[in-house]
């Protein structure tokens, strides 16, 4: 089936030669005069490309462009414009659209441009889908995960999420807490209010009070203007504070106050104002052991613990790896504009032998770095950082170990060659390297095993 590309320019001459041309190429060409018929059509017809001119009346190009990125998100935009407003045009770049092209448009150019917008957005479809689909089947909102350990995550999640109680969520750096936070929050009656994470551990002891309850202008040295805080601005959503414990005692005094009350008094003010939001908090400290060394009040913590929800490490939930491997990648590819398919078996197992201080964090940084660092469409080994896997799953120990007592020398060569070369993707020179051996003589009896 023809790909649909929708022509809007308000000169009758591009617009007709253009459509002409993109016909005699095999597309489904439709035209639009203006940006407001550009829209209308656009929105009916949902074509995969609109080429859509600068200046036209009634809607400009970089209006439509944002009216399409609501409507048709899959929808490329190729802008058309003149030499003197080539600037706007990369702005609009900027700003979502695929590219621009100058007019008189240079038909390489044009054709180019289209083919590689198509094949973008056929991999974000797929993406899309995708990234649903390990949503809907394997995880539960954001976060990602069939075992044992994160079932009981989601259904405490699902008790917490109606009520307007506080919640408190423990864990390790790195454990998806925020993540567990904002599908609290999603799966609450305040998901049409706003979101608002305050990490307590980033912000300075000196500002963090003004951050979280805001302040007056003149409140102290260096407020020149009313502030308003991260309390005032979650009213009617969900505030989550990250790192609660880092909290000063005197701020933590004062958090305490709008639990009970729900009033808050910025820095320097003297009003109460009264707010309505949910509070969801986070430690990676043993909240026991905080509150008897004293880094967390032992009445807010109290009063914070109707719902707590720990995080489990992702060396409690090892079998979650390949699943959340498979989310990253389909994410990275939509950031990255790569067409990653997997992580080679190598590679998988390598991770699931890891011990993961960093947890999922670590986890996503690593793939990252595979995904960008990736020449082909498997990442393998090879590809990972030098410290993400142990050094025996990089250099191939281990495999005369798995082989049967009474094997001839040379088929134990022939297997462990054959292995390294498998978990560097059959990449030759990585593969003589590990194995403390000339490309050359690889190549020799690699020639043998042929034979």
């Amino acid at each position: 089936m023809a790909a649909r590309i929708l022509v809007a320019d308000d000169q009758d001459a591009s617009r007709t030669g253009l459509r002409a041309l993109l016909v005699r190429w095999g597309y489904e060409v439709e035209e639009a005069a203006n940006g407001r018929e550009a829209l209308e059509r656009a929105v009916s017809w949902s074509p995969a490309v609109v080429i859509a001119d600068m200046v036209m009346p009634e809607l400009d190009g970089m209006e439509l462009l944002k009216q399409l990125q609501q409507e048709l998100p899959f929808a490329s935009v190729i802008i058309l414009t003149g030499h003197g407003s080539i600037e706007t045009a990369v702005i609009a770049v900027k700003h979502g659209a695929y590219d621009y092209l100058t007019k008189p448009v240079d038909p390489g150019r044009l054709r180019m441009l289209i083919e590689k917008s198509l094949e973008k957005a056929d991999a974000l479809r797929e993406v899309s889908v995708l990234r649903q689909r390990v949503r809907s089947v394997w995880g539960h909102g954001r976060l990602v995960g069939v075992s044992r350990p994160m079932q009981e995550v989601y259904g405490l999640i699902d008790l917490a999420a109606p009520t307007s109680a506080p919640v408190l969520l423990l864990g390790e750096s790195g454990t998806g807490k925020e993540l567990a936070a904002r599908t609290i929050h999603e799966r609450s009656p305040r998901n049409a209010g706003p979101f608002v994470p305050v990490n307590c551990a980033a912000i300075p002891e000196t500002l963090l009070e003004s951050e979280i309850f805001g302040h007056e202008k003149g409140a102290f040295t260096g407020a020149l203007e009313r502030r308003i805080g991260c309390f005032e601005l979650s009213n009617g959503g969900t505030i989550f504070l990250d790192e609660v414990a880092e909290m000063a005692p005197s701020t933590q005094a004062k958090f305490l106050r709008i639990l009970q009350d729900g009033v808050v008094r910025r820095v320097g003010g003297k009003t109460e104002i009264r707010v309505d939001a949910r509070v969801i908090a986070a430690t990676n400290k043993d909240a026991a052991s905080a509150v008897a060394g004293g880094a967390l009040r032992e009445d807010l913590y109290y009063r914070l613990n109707v719902f707590a929800i720990a995080l489990p490490p992702l060396r409690d939930r090892r079998e979650d790896i390949p699943l959340l491997v498979e989310a990253f990648i389909e994410e990275l590819n939509a950031k990255y504009d790569r067409h990653i398919k997997a992580v080679d078996d190598a590679a998988l197992r390598a991770l699931a032998g890891r011990a993961w201080p960093g947890n999922v964090r670590e986890l996503r940084n690593i793939i990252e770095r595979g995904v960008i660092g990736c020449t082909g469409d498997v990442v393998s080994l090879a590809d990972l950082p030098a410290d993400a896997v142990p050094r025996k799953a990089r250099e191939g120990e281990g495999v005369a170990a798995a082989l049967p007592v009474g094997v001839p020398l040379r088929d134990v060569e022939r297997e462990l060659i054959l292995k390294t070369l498998a978990s560097v993707n059959n990449n030759k020179t990585r593969a003589a390297d590990i194995l403390g051996i000339s490309l050359r003589t690889l190549h020799n009896k690699l020639a043998r095993y042929a034979t």
